[in-house]
């Protein structure tokens, strides 16, 4: 049959966010290899909304205003709305959200969370900076739980626990490259009670004390990821189960590297190479654990 104007428009649309997750996501998209095609895709034209929204906040260049935020909103709020779209992309994205029935509410949450970059530089407590994962992050499990599927409710909380964990491990990987932002998201309670100042930060000097923060903060991180193994197992879809196991494993890898660093994140990036993604990936796909799920 032969293919209509709009569905061409689609199709070009998924392809345009699977250039842009390739490109900006190098983690994600090596994990996403092994989804079922209209799942890869779903989640290919999620992400590229994501990224543009990110693009709006993290632009180190140039300090981009608010109206660049507000315009993703709006074509957001097009695709829910049912209007008319002209934009490929918003094509692709529009058709994800209908076929999966993501709530309009995920993405609100995900836009007030970049919203947060814009006008808050500093977190006072823990508590504080769980709402802005939770905005940034843990959001975006809830969003791709909808398109991997589930057989459990209670596999929502579980999400929310990975992604909360990818941002918390994401903190303490870019603290260099976010104080350069004008931002600090380690919680200023614990930094006094640390003995960690932000001058150290800023002269990136590496002491006991900041040390101690850190391995504080990786305890947490390691607390979150813990806890989605759980829900993990709730994922309906064998191959999505899989995929997550991969980015939940090579994330909490990111952890280990900063450790095998001694805590230097100011100097060496936190990260797993080709190679180690390669071989991580074939240890999990050799345990027969990750092929055993919790049915209803």
């Amino acid at each position: 049959m032969k293919k209509t104007i709009q569905e061409n428009s689609i199709n070009a649309g998924f392809c345009a966010a699977k250039l842009i997750t390739k490109r900006h996501a190098k983690t994600f998209f090596f994990a996403s290899r092994f989804l079922p095609k209209d799942k890869q895709r779903a989640a290919y034209s999620v992400y590229a909304i994501c990224r543009i929204s990110d693009d709006s906040v993290d632009n180190t260049q140039r300090l981009l205003s608010p109206d660049m935020l507000g315009q993703i909103k709006e074509k957001i709020e097009a695709a829910y709305a049912h209007k008319k779209l002209d934009d490929d992309l918003l094509l692709a994205f529009k058709s994800t959200v209908d076929k999966y029935q993501i709530p309009k509410r995920y993405f609100d949450e995900l836009i007030e969370g970049m919203y947060m970059d814009l006008n808050k530089n500093i977190y006072k407590n823990f508590a504080e900076l769980y709402d802005y994962c939770y905005k940034v992050a843990g959001v975006v499990g809830l969003i791709m739980l909808k398109i991997f599927g589930h057989t459990h409710l209670e596999a929502e909380e579980y999400a929310k626990d990975l992604g909360i964990a990818m941002q918390l491990t994401n903190i303490l990987r870019d603290i260099k490259e976010d104080y350069q932002r004008g931002r600090i998201y380690l919680p200023q309670d614990e930094m006094n009670k640390f003995g960690v100042l932000e001058n150290q930060i800023a002269k990136r000097k590496l002491d006991e004390n900041l040390i101690a923060l850190f391995k504080f903060q990786i305890k947490r991180a390691r607390k979150f990821y813990n806890k989605s193994n759980e829900g993990i197992r709730m994922i309906a879809n064998l191959k999505s189960r899989l995929v997550v196991r991969i980015m939940k494993e090579m994330y909490a890898g990111i952890l280990q590297s900063i450790e095998k660093n001694n805590y230097d994140v100011f100097t060496k990036r936190a990260h797993i190479n080709y190679l180690g993604k390669l071989t991580l990936a074939l240890k999990i796909l050799l345990n027969p654990d990750v092929y055993k799920n919790q049915s209803c």
